[in-house]
């Protein structure tokens, strides 16, 4: 199984990523540079969190032009599992790859904690190892985190079963006291109309070791590896 990791100017969480990919697969994801147009095979994808480009203009607006993410969304059409984490949320979104946007948090200020967060959908790739409404716990660091679309394309969401995962509370009850950013519907994590492309905001890779305080996260990786090796 080889996974890739794409490398922004900013960003901060490629090497958590790979650290993360290389527990679960055996074997180092490689590292590309976000200039690079060409890639060889590969089975899983990974746009890492930070803050490419400074978060200049708009968070992933210039990420999501980057050579790279043509050769992203070339493989994403044909299938290959692209996973979007916090920033690389943004950028997916931005790249027109998933819909709706990443605004500032409602309450405008940067957030960093651990979120409770519900399991909607586990019939992809990366949640199949979760339990439907199974309650996770994960880190969450991002200034730009408040997901919005227009209702029509929510409704879709939701007919689609495209919301992966939602902030909720301990018990798995959604609602806004416990939404940490204002996302519409407490959205946390939504898949494309594939289910091959997962963006989501918090962090699977800081949650896969127990000695970082959890391994919710490790989840996801141990998934993807059932699927794809």
């Amino acid at each position: 199984m080889q996974t890739a990791v794409i490398v922004f100017p900013g960003s901060n969480c490629d090497r958590d990523v790979a650290v993360a990919l290389t527990q679960a697969t055996g074997r180092a994801p490689l590292m590309l540079w976000h200039r690079e147009t060409e890639m060889p095979p590969l089975d899983l994808i990974v746009i890492p969190g930070g803050f490419s480009y400074g978060d200049y203009l708009r968070a992933g607006a210039m990420a999501a032009h980057s050579p790279v993410i043509r050769e992203v969304t070339a493989r994403a059409a044909h299938g290959v599992p692209i996973l979007g984490i916090c920033n690389g949320f943004q950028v997916l979104c931005e790249a027109g790859m998933l819909p709706g946007v990443l605004m500032r948090n409602a309450g405008l200020r940067f957030l960093c904690r651990d979120v409770w967060l519900r399991v909607d959908n586990t019939e992809t790739a990366f949640t199949r190892g979760y339990r439907p409404g199974q309650v996770v716990r994960m880190p969450i660091a991002h200034n730009d985190g408040n997901y919005f679309a227009d209702p029509a394309t929510l409704d879709r969401l939701e007919a689609d079963g495209r919301i992966a995962f939602r902030y909720c509370d301990a018990a798995g009850t959604v609602d806004e006291a416990d939404n940490p950013n204002g996302s519409v519907r407490s959205i946390a994590g939504i898949v494309d109309d594939r289910g091959t492309v997962l963006g989501m905001m918090p962090h699977p890779e800081r949650a896969a070791d127990a000695r970082l305080g959890g391994t919710d996260g490790r989840i996801l990786f141990q998934s993807l590896l059932t699927v794809l090796a």
